[in-house]
């Protein structure tokens, strides 16, 4: 098992939040916490806890970095909507680590084992991507049975020596991470266990959406960090 020594993480909120009217998804409330500070707390409480754990945001960065952690903004001379590709290059430009793990603000109940099970699958596979897949739930719906797995890419564990790879990708007008991923080795890591949240992975695009998840899940966003 990788050491936590040997991980960093960003959580990524430098979206523009368009469909929720241009709402800084980061910063709107979940059961009363931003959804950054959320994911933030979450990470920091992973079975394999990152070392450093940093935002990407673009926007309001006094009030992300009032959340307790160092905010990275989009890299210089990147092409325009570059879009959760931005916050992957960002964390890499700064990490010291030989890996990267990259979470989405917006995913209010990601798993604390997130983190220990794409390590696990990466060194398993010896692979130099882990992407987690998940079933595929929408944030309305109540889970009525199985539901086919999903990749979920923005849930990544990459090796930062890609730093390079990625940064010529994406300069050559690539977007999608799983495109990208898919030129390097990937493991990919189901989340659909016996025990796991089948809603764990569900996004809040909208506030509509994010409302609906607030009632939907149980409280488990565990105590803030001192």
């Amino acid at each position: 098992m990788l050491p936590a020594h040997a991980i960093s993480a960003v959580l990524l909120a430098g979206g523009r939040g368009s469909r929720m009217g241009g709402a800084d998804k980061g910063l709107q409330a979940f059961r009363g916490t931003p959804l950054a500070q959320n994911a933030l707390q979450r990470l920091r409480a992973q079975t394999l806890a990152p070392a450093h754990v940093a935002i990407s945001a673009n926007r309001h960065l006094n009030d992300y970095a009032a959340l307790g952690a160092p905010v990275l903004t989009d890299p210089p001379h990147l092409p325009a909507f570059a879009g959760p590709l931005a916050g992957f290059l960002a964390g890499l430009a700064q990490a010291d680590t030989p890996w990267l793990l990259t979470v989405p603000c917006d995913v209010p109940l990601f798993p604390l084992s997130l983190c220990e099970r794409l390590v696990q699958a990466a060194q398993a596979q010896q692979a130099d991507i882990a992407i987690a897949a998940a079933p595929e739930h929408e944030a309305g719906q109540s889970d009525d049975g199985p539901a086919p797995l999903r990749r979920q890419p923005v849930f990544c564990l990459l090796r930062t020596a890609l730093h390079a790879d990625l940064a010529a990708y994406v300069h050559e007008g690539g977007r999608k991470i799983g495109a990208w991923a898919a030129r390097h080795r990937t493991a990919v890591v189901p989340f659909d266990a016996p025990g796991d949240d089948p809603l764990a992975f569900a996004n809040a695009n909208t506030l509509d959406e994010l409302h609906r998840l607030e009632g939907l899940m149980a409280p488990a966003t565990p105590p803030a960090q001192p």
